[in-house]
């Protein structure tokens, strides 16, 4: 193995945008292009602000299997 001091050390991730400022990502808490954003983005999951979309369907036809399995 030779140590060129030239040789380009290709990254292990490319860089992305940031999911929350757009800007470059960096290693240290990556996709976050820095540790404030890592923790706005981690703040808004444990407050709730992201959801996952249910229809109202889909909480009927739960309800319903499960009162159907039952036996008294």
């Amino acid at each position: 193995m030779t140590d060129k001091p030239d040789a380009v050390v290709t990254p292990l991730r490319a860089k992305i945008a940031c999911p929350e400022c757009g800007k470059a990502s960096a290693r240290d808490s990556y996709p976050f292009c820095s540790p404030r954003c890592k923790a706005v983005d981690l703040n808004r999951w444990l407050s709730g602000s992201y959801a996952i979309p249910v229809r109202d369907d889909e909480d009927e036809d739960s309800a319903g299997n499960g009162e159907a399995g039952e036996q008294h």
